[in-house]
């Protein structure tokens, strides 16, 4: 029998994050040993308290959970936080009753550098929100970036206009200096954009479906999806929502559904600009000098599915 991969998801819930988060729990090829909480939908607190709670709702108290950073790499508080997108309380608004369990006394932080101490290579981090906890993980610890079997992150927005303004996808607008140290740091990073995640879209017509269906996830997801379809249809038009966190969760389990290019990602941190993924691809004859000289390691982008 082949051995589980281990994951932990850095996630800000959000509706797409439950999805996601339900998603990798229900896959047989994953062994989810944590969630570490970031801002980004909702605030840090309330991204704790989420993730406790869809823990509860999936009979999955054993997971722990470690709350993460409440400020940006650069102790920024002016933090974008989504509630627009997935309610005040992150999920659709319903006001769920408070989880009974609690988070670790342990950081995020601390965390993640002990579980891929512990299992050096062999475990995945999947970032579902701004990249604040794995950026301070590799500054905490030189060793992370080579004790950390991949980091599947979401974010950018590649030859594609970002969701936050032309230039910037929200993740990485989110803590673009953050974004930048861990595309530089040498881990083994494959990075789902925007360009990717506005191709996999839950339908109208699968809502139906969806809501046809007797099983629990099926049912809580019915609850919360209500003004996550409504942001959607009045802010793109569409018949459906993106479904972001789950297609990198999707990424995560079965690197063998994507395709990918592979070259080296930088942020911009500064101006109009600021959170602008530039991708170079390693292949062509502008590489620039730069990063010649300091050998970055290449990432992946997922190209198409």
């Amino acid at each position: 029998m082949a051995e589980l991969k281990k994951i932990i998801i850095d996630t800000d819930p959000g509706v797409d994050d439950a999805m996601a988060i339900f998603l990798a729990l229900q896959s047989p090829e994953v062994e989810v040993i944590g969630l570490t909480t970031i801002y980004g939908n909702v605030y840090t607190t309330l991204a704790t308290r989420n993730a406790l709670h869809l823990l509860e709702i999936a009979g999955r108290t054993d997971i722990p959970v470690a709350e993460g950073s409440h400020l940006t790499i650069t102790k920024g508080t002016k933090l974008r936080i989504a509630d627009f997108v997935h309610g005040t309380d992150g999920l659709g608004n319903q006001n769920f009753p408070p989880p009974k369990g609690k988070a670790i006394e342990q950081s995020a932080v601390d965390f993640l550098i002990q579980q891929t101490s512990l299992y050096p290579g062999k475990v995945t981090v999947v970032a579902l929100g701004p990249l604040t906890n794995i950026a301070l993980a590799i500054q905490a610890d030189p060793a992370f970036i080579k004790n950390v079997g991949q980091i599947v992150l979401l974010g950018g927005a590649f030859s594609v206009n970002g969701n936050v303004n032309p230039a910037a996808e929200a993740n990485i607008f989110g803590d673009p200096d953050a974004a930048d140290i861990v595309f530089t740091s040498g881990a083994d990073i494959l990075a789902i954009g925007i360009n990717i995640t506005h191709q996999v879209i839950l339908t109208d017509a699968d809502r139906d479906k969806l809501a046809e269906s007797s099983g629990k996830f099926a049912q809580y997801l019915c609850k919360i999806l209500d003004v996550y379809f409504s942001y959607h249809h009045d802010a793109y038009s569409t018949k459906g929502v993106y479904l972001h966190d789950p297609t990198t969760i999707l990424a995560a389990v079965d690197p063998s559904l994507i395709t990918y290019v592979e070259g080296v990602v930088r942020v911009q941190t500064v101006g109009i600009t600021r959170g602008l993924t530039l991708f170079y691809n390693k292949q062509k004859s502008w590489y620039p000098m730069e990063l010649r000289v300091h050998k970055l390691k290449p990432c992946q982008v997922w190209r198409s599915y």
